[in-house]
């Protein structure tokens, strides 16, 4: 019965999850091998599969990526330690409306609370960012990580995967402007003071999966998204071609990438994010290691000018990204009686 968890976590009966989604045999499964090849001019055949599962689906996997798997593994470790200590332990690096990194346990998702705790770490120390949603506001603050006394090797694990993960993002990047016929640094220098996470996700099992959800159906507001999960699996994909979800299947050491609503912009809707959310089980708890690949906090996102003309005119104004994440940030405090701020606000009508 729903009486036996929070009312909070109960998603609409329209959201709530049909635990027997097919797995997407579609997801493009992508080598990037060639870039690790001494002759890597040969990537024509690579930007058109990324180009086409950009399109076709906005999410993809790709393998042979060039992380290190040991990497992978001791940040996985670290996770799961960290997770395991009682909760009083986890709250002593709890992220507050000062600075948004660290510990939570209540992230909501259109105004539903998430099944999950999650720990975020900033790519840069400190991170970035706008003190405030005014306009007119020019001030930034700091964020500095948060870090646990336990695991003790959890900040090398997150400083060598961090490294290792933006080397990935950024041939992600180069391959998504040559996929849409731009030079392959044309999104560099969004970049010099980037406002990057790694988020560690976990999911216990939940009494009531047919109620909950372990992230409520969104669409990510960065730019790129770099997920690994482990085996167990739960994200689910809402289909582009029929808008039916379906579970992304866990590839052993693959990781899943997905377009953000920024790439969105810039892209002048030439490639779109897709809604994505994650189911829970009564009997496995699930893991996973988010890297969201976002700007700079003084980046005004808008459509790219080489995408745009007379025939095919910009289909967003200009917003900054640091102003988008303040206003993000004040209803992780509160759950608001409105929709959040989303990147189609700023579309231009038709």
């Amino acid at each position: 019965m729903p009486g036996e968890v929070d009312q909070s976590f109960i998603q609409a009966l329209e959201h709530r999850p049909n635990l027997s989604v097919p797995e997407a045999q579609g997801i493009p499964l992508i080598d990037l091998s060639v870039l690790n090849s001494p002759d890597n001019h040969n990537i024509d055949g690579l930007v058109l599969e990324i180009r086409n599962a950009c399109k076709n689906w906005g999410f993809f996997q790709v393998i042979n990526h060039g992380v290190p798997l040991e990497k992978r593994h001791k940040i996985e470790n670290a996770s799961r330690k960290f997770f395991a200590q009682p909760l009083e332990e986890k709250r002593k690096v709890r992220r507050d409306e000062a600075n948004a990194l660290g510990y939570y346990d209540t992230e909501h998702t259109k105004n539903v609370r998430d099944w999950k705790e999650l720990f975020d770490y900033g790519v840069q120390n400190p991170t970035l960012v706008s003190a405030s949603s005014e306009p007119d506001d020019k001030e930034v603050v700091e964020w500095f990580n948060r870090l646990p006394e336990y695991p003790p090797e959890f900040r090398e694990a997150c400083e060598e995967y961090a490294k290792d993960l933006e080397k990935l993002a950024y041939k992600l990047m180069e391959l998504i402007a040559l996929s849409l016929g731009l030079p392959a640094n044309s999104f560099c220098n969004f970049y010099r003071d980037q406002t990057g996470v790694i988020r560690l996700n976990h999911y216990p099992p939940c009494p009531v999966p047919h109620l909950a959800l372990g992230v409520g159906r969104h669409k990510d507001s960065g730019a790129l998204t770099i997920l690994a999960q482990d085996d167990v699996g739960g994200l689910e994909v809402k289909r582009k071609s029929d808008g039916e979800w379906t579970r992304v299947k866990p590839t052993p050491d693959a990781y899943i990438i997905n377009v953000g609503d920024i790439l969105q912009a810039w892209s002048n809707e030439i490639y779109e994010s897709v809604e994505h959310r994650v189911v829970v089980n009564t009997e496995k708890e699930r893991f996973s290691i988010a890297f969201f690949f976002n700007p700079a906090h003084y980046t005004m996102v808008k459509p790219l000018d080489e995408l745009i003309n007379e025939k095919n005119p910009a289909k967003y104004r200009a917003y900054n990204w640091g102003k988008f994440i303040a206003t993000r940030m004040q209803s992780n405090f509160k759950k608001l009686d409105v929709e959040n701020i989303q990147v189609h606000h700023f579309r231009v009508p038709e």
